[in-house]
């Protein structure tokens, strides 16, 4: 038994470890990639918000603006085009086809789904879930 809860102590610190590596390495996805546009808090506000035409929404809250449940599939699926949004003139993001790239990742949503990604799109999901603000 003592074996078991150790092996359960030591899975939830790997864990944990890596929940923390995906959100630093998403963070610095979004400052290269969407700062600019929704700033580097995530509240829309980057430097380059007023002169879009369409004002950058408050990323952090997305979940707040889903009745309480982070939206991940919807987020997942903007990120990397196959849900685009018309403000940003093509896929998302502007900046290419950095986020275009093969779905070699399977992720279980919280409502679950399973939905296909890649590891930057992960990163970067995990990261903007990880800055969601309460109702």
């Amino acid at each position: 038994m003592l074996k078991i809860a150790m092996l359960a102590a030591v899975f939830a610190l790997f864990a944990t470890e890596s929940v923390s590596q995906e959100v630093e390495a998403g963070r610095a996805l979004f400052r290269t990639h969407c700062a600019t546009c929704h700033g580097l808090e995530a509240r829309g506000n980057g430097p380059m918000a007023g002169v879009l035409t369409v004002q950058p929404i408050n990323l952090t809250e997305l979940a707040a603006a889903n009745g309480g449940s982070f939206p991940m599939k919807r987020v997942i699926e903007r990120i990397d085009g196959r849900d685009p949004l018309v403000s940003h003139g093509s896929p998302m993001p502007v900046y290419g086809d950095y986020f275009e790239t093969l779905f070699d990742l399977s992720v279980r949503t919280p409502d679950g789904d399973t939905v296909k990604t890649s590891r930057p799109v992960l990163d970067l999901v995990m990261y903007l879930q990880s800055v969601q603000v309460a109702d």
